[in-house]
């Protein structure tokens, strides 16, 4: 992916998240604390701004060894939202994670930010890509489903969300 990010259409953009980021992400996060709560486990946890520069830092250390490719989505320059590949060379394989700003739903934003990032999988020579969301969380599993994923499989019990543990639903896209 261009340093400069790669353009989705209709002013919106994937970049590269790294330290300049951060501001705009906890303030996107805590704006979406609640919603986020209900579908990623590092929500539970305090949000800092700190701990944001240290996650992104680390982010930053696995793309450095092309181990993942984390981004954030922009529309007219203000980031609303985030999607990040995780690659395992040795498996020939990636993990694909979204989410997005409320207010941004519904435009297919994510849905462009995805399948850029699927091309970049294809590149980096993974044959497979995961996607794993909790089965309640129906906007990501119906992303799954129009990007051309296909449902594997449930994962009894294997998302902590807070105080209670979901089901995760397993999906796979061969590249």
């Amino acid at each position: 992916m261009a340093a400069s990010g790669r353009d989705l259409g209709d002013g919106c953009t994937l970049t590269l998240r790294d330290l300049s980021t951060v501001d705009a992400v906890h303030d996107l996060v805590q704006a979406n604390l609640a919603r986020l709560r209900a579908a990623e486990p590092w929500a539970w946890a305090p949000v800092s701004r700190d701990s944001l520069v240290l996650h992104t830092e680390q982010l930053l250390g696995q793309y450095a060894m092309d181990r993942a490719v984390p981004c954030v989505v922009r529309v007219d320059g203000n980031i609303v939202g985030s999607v990040s590949l995780a690659l395992d060379p040795y498996l020939g394989q990636a993990s694909l994670g979204y989410w997005i700003d409320e207010r941004y739903e519904g435009r297919g934003i994510v849905r462009r930010a995805a399948s850029a990032l699927l091309e970049v999988a294809r590149e980096r020579g993974s044959a497979r890509v995961e996607v794993r969301t909790g089965v309640d969380n129906a906007r990501s599993r119906a992303l799954a489903e129009r990007l051309g994923f296909v449902h594997e499989g449930t994962l009894r019990s294997a998302l902590p969300l807070g105080p209670r543990r979901v089901d995760v639903a397993v999906y796979g896209l061969l590249t």
